[in-house]
């Protein structure tokens, strides 16, 4: 494992740009339940994603969905960021792309503009009206309630990407050009299932990118890692980045 520390080490001091792209497996040790993953607490071993986190869904039973979702954001709150969270934070000139809802990253210390949301955030609740433009911040802690859009009179639903749902353009644009650009991209705690988010990877790759892989397994990004770091990020990050001088831009 120190010797492909060190080698990774190289590669991000000899890259201008670097750019992080996360997974829920950055946030695993923050007590924040995985997706996919093999484990018994993985949200989706015990909840229906389609009754859960889809349009159709949300129509059938707005109450129901709104309840799960304030469920969630109680635990959210009470979440802190790990060590993987604190050591990505000290590196003020890393970009991110992020899969995650949550806020650990800001909470951490990553400025906001630095990160961009691909599933959207559980921090916000926005108007279900796609014509609609409303958008409210939610305090985790205490959630709103299901309630109505004070503009247009449609209900409110978190500010999140659900199956079946695009992107939202803007920050997939962004993202995919960070990608296009960066120097390394380092890949932490993601499945690299769940598209088109993962291709991001294969994008990175297309143009030029090193590829730094940080995860508890092989995943789908391990066939185009340069390097792959197996175990928490909690425990290989703060190791990988401590004393690391990135190039100036």
């Amino acid at each position: 494992m120190e010797n492909l520390l060190s080698q990774a080490r190289a590669l991000l001091q000899g890259s201008a740009t670097v750019t992080v792209f996360s997974g829920a497996g950055l946030s695993a040790e923050s007590g924040l339940s995985t997706f996919r993953d093999k484990q018994a607490d993985a949200l989706w071993s015990r909840f229906d994603p389609a009754e859960l986190a889809s349009v159709q869904g949300f129509e059938k039973d707005p109450g129901h969905v709104i309840e799960w979702y304030n469920w969630r954001r109680k635990i959210h709150a009470d979440a802190q960021p790990n060590a993987g969270h604190r050591a990505l934070a000290q590196r003020d000139t890393f970009l991110h792309v992020t899969q995650n809802v949550d806020n650990l990253l800001e909470k951490a210390g990553v400025p906001a503009g630095n990160i961009h949301h691909l599933h959207g955030t559980i921090t916000r609740d926005r108007c279900h009206n796609p014509s609609c433009c409303h958008e409210e911040a939610v305090e985790l802690a205490n959630p709103a309630p299901m309630r109505q859009c004070p503009l247009c009179g449609q209900l409110m639903r978190p500010a999140v990407v659900w199956f079946g749902e695009n992107l939202p353009e803007s920050t997939w644009i962004q993202s995919r050009e960070l990608c296009r650009q960066t120097d390394c991209l380092l890949v932490v705690g993601t499945s690299a299932t769940v598209y088109p988010a993962a291709g991001l990877i294969h994008l990175a790759r297309q143009h030029g990118s090193k590829i730094i892989v940080v995860n508890n397994e092989t995943t789908g990004a391990s066939e185009l890692a340069d390097i792959e770091l197996i175990g928490s990020a909690g425990n290989i990050l703060p190791r990988l980045l401590d004393n690391v001088a990135i190039c100036p831009q």
